[in-house]
C-alpha cells in the first residue's frame, strides 16, 4: 500500500514544487507490523504503510486505534511502555530500523513530536532549543537557532521566558522547533492540534507546511481533527482497532461516503453532524469492507 506520489488536498493548491519523491526510496516503510503491551493485549494487527519522501502522510482514527502506538513502533519507543514489536519489519531510507535505539533513530534523521508537547517547563526557550541541539547534533555544532525563529518568530520574542510560562500553542511551537534542530528526513507529529484553539491550529498547521516544502521534510501527521490534516496532507490512511481499513489521496478520501460520515462529520447527502455513538461498529467494518 506503497502511497502514490502526486499531491492532493482539501486546502488551497500549493505554488511551491514538492520534491520528486517517485524515484526516491520511500523516507518509510512499515510491513504488517503487530504490537502488544503487557505481553497481552495487541494493539497493531497487520499494519503497513509508507511514506515517500518529501510528502506528508496523515493517520487518522478514533480513539484506541492504535495511531500513537503506531508512532512509537517507528521511533522504538515502545520498549519504555512494556510494548514489543512482536512481528513485521520497519525500514528508513532502506535500512531496518525497528532494533535501532531511540536516540541512533533521532541523530539518523527521525524526529518525533510527541503528543503532550514534553517541553523542559523550568528551561528557558532558548535553553530548551540548544539543550536539544546537543542532545540531536553533540556540543561540537552550534544548533541553528536562527532557523527556528524564522519559522516561529512568537519563539523569537519569548526565547528568555520559561517554557511552563507558554501558552499550549508556543509550547507546541517550541515542540516542532526542537525536532527541526535535527534537521530530520522524517518528522512524526502527533496530534499536534490537541487543545488549540483553531487559528493556532491553522497557524502551526501553516508552518508545518512550509518546512515540508522548504526543507523537503517527510512527515506521518496523526490526527484526530481529520478536517484539518486532510487540508494539508497529500495521502491519508484510516486505522480501526490497528488494522488499515481505508486509504488513498485525500482528495478521493474526501469524498468517500464513509470518510465524510464517520471522519469529517458530514451524514448521507446532508451534512449533518453525525455522532459515533450511535452507529454500531459492525457497521462500519461492513461498509469498509465492502
Amino acid at each position: 500500500m506503497t502511497p502514490a506520489p502526486g499531491h492532493a488536498g482539501l486546502a488551497t493548491p500549493r505554488t511551491t514544487a514538492l520534491p520528486d519523491s517517485s524515484a526516491a526510496e520511500p523516507a518509510l516503510v512499515i510491513e504488517n507490523i503487530e504490537v502488544v503491551y503487557q505481553h497481552t493485549i495487541q494493539v497493531l494487527r497487520g499494519l503497513s504503510l509508507a511514506v515517500p519522501c518529501g510528502r506528508i502522510v496523515a493517520l487518522l482514527g478514533s480513539n484506541g486505534a492504535g495511531k500513537t502506538t503506531t508512532l512509537k513502533a517507528i521511533s522504538n519507543l515502545l520498549p519504555l511502555e512494556v510494548g514489543q514489536l512482536r512481528s513485521g519489519s520497519i525500514h528508513y531510507l532502506g535500512e531496518r530500523i525497528d532494533a535501532t535505539p531511540p536516540h541512533l533513530l533521532a541523530r539518523r534523521g527521525i524526529a518525533h513530536v510527541r503528543e503532550g508537547r514534553h517541553v523542559f517547563e523550568d528551561l528557558t526557550v532558548e535553553e530548551n532549543l540548544i539543550v536539544a541541539g546537543n542532545a540531536l547534533k553533540g556540543r561540537g555544532e552550534k544548533p541553528d537557532l536562527d532557523l527556528i525563529y524564522e519559522y516561529f518568530p512568537r519563539l523569537r520574542e519569548r526565547r528568555a521566558q520559561r517554557s511552563g510560562y507558554l501558552s499550549g500553542g508556543e509550547q507546541q511551537m517550541l515542540a516542532i522547533g526542537r525536532a527541526l534542530l535535527g534537521k530530520p528526513t522524517l518528522m512524526l507529529l502527533d496530534e499536534p492540534s490537541l487543545g488549540l484553539a483553531p487559528l493556532v491550529v491553522e497557524d502551526i498547521f501553516r508552518i508545518i507546511v512550509r518546512i515540508n516544502q522548504e526543507q523537503g521534510v517527510a512527515m506521518l501527521l496523526v490526527e484526530q481533527n481529520a478536517m484539518a490534516a486532510f487540508g494539508i496532507a497529500h495521502y491519508g490512511y484510516i486505522m480501526e482497532s490497528g488494522r488499515i481499513v481505508i486509504d488513498g489521496e485525500v482528495a478521493r478520501l474526501a469524498q468517500d461516503a464513509d470518510v465524510q460520515r464517520f471522519y469529517l462529520g458530514y451524514g448521507d447527502g446532508a451534512q449533518e453532524l453525525v455522532s459515533f455513538r450511535n452507529i454500531k461498529h459492525y457497521k462500519r467494518r461492513k461498509r469498509w469492507l465492502s
